[in-house]
């Protein structure tokens, strides 16, 4: 007989191993913050810094989330790459709204993301495009992704009809992927404190110019 699972509500961690964050020690806007923690996670150790909950919502409102991996950052936003037929690239077309999460949680920190959502170029796309795996190239081919397919086996004939269809030459970008750019109206920089008691300090766009908001834990 296998033995109760643990109980979520008994697991407490008091958040003191890392230091405050204030006002004083932000950086002058939200880039130069989020590349200063994203520099120090890298370094930190943690596995794949950018990855990222991506959270999305149909025109009904009803939300869908699910992580994907950053490849690019600036003051224009944040670069994400998906098939444009895949619901969050469904749902990002037909309301142009998305949330980013980045559970940095050794380090008892998290950035928080709101903005509309837009697409790359398509120069951009094809850039990125040919720097990836020639098995993620094929794969983007073969994988008609969040629809409903009946075993493995459709996967599998999808990228054997990718290598087929390549052979030894270039693989090019196909027409329903690309890249998607969240353009931030808020960025939330959250730092773990004992009881609960947490740093949130927020950039939020007001129109031409940022402003820096302290929220409550």
């Amino acid at each position: 007989m296998s033995a109760d699972p643990p109980s979520p509500a008994g697991m407490r961690r008091d958040y003191t191993e890392h230091a405050p964050l204030l006002e004083s020690s932000l950086a002058a806007d939200w880039p130069g913050q989020f590349a200063a923690w994203f520099a120090e996670a890298t370094a930190f150790g943690l596995p794949e810094p950018n990855a990222m909950i991506v959270a999305t919502a149909d025109p009904a409102g009803r939300p869908s989330a699910r992580t994907v991996l950053l490849k690019g950052f600036d003051a224009a936003g944040f670069v994400f790459f998906t098939n444009y037929a895949s619901r969050k690239g469904a749902e990002a077309a037909a309301n142009p709204y998305a949330s980013l999460v980045f559970p940095w949680f050794p380090m008892q920190r998290q950035v928080i993301v709101a903005g509309a959502v837009e697409r790359v170029s398509r120069a951009e796309t094809e850039a990125y495009f040919a720097s990836r795996p020639r098995g993620s190239q094929l794969g983007a081919w073969a994988s008609p992704q969040s629809r409903v397919v009946p075993g493995r086996d459709t996967v599998d004939a999808g990228l054997a009809e990718a290598v087929a269809r390549f052979g030894d030459g270039p693989v090019p970008a196909p027409p329903h992927w690309g890249g998607l750019r969240v353009v931030p109206e808020t960025v939330e920089f959250w730092q773990g404190r004992s009881n609960r008691l947490h740093d949130r300090l927020r950039f939020r766009r007001d129109g031409g110019a940022w402003v820096v908001e302290r929220l409550a834990p």
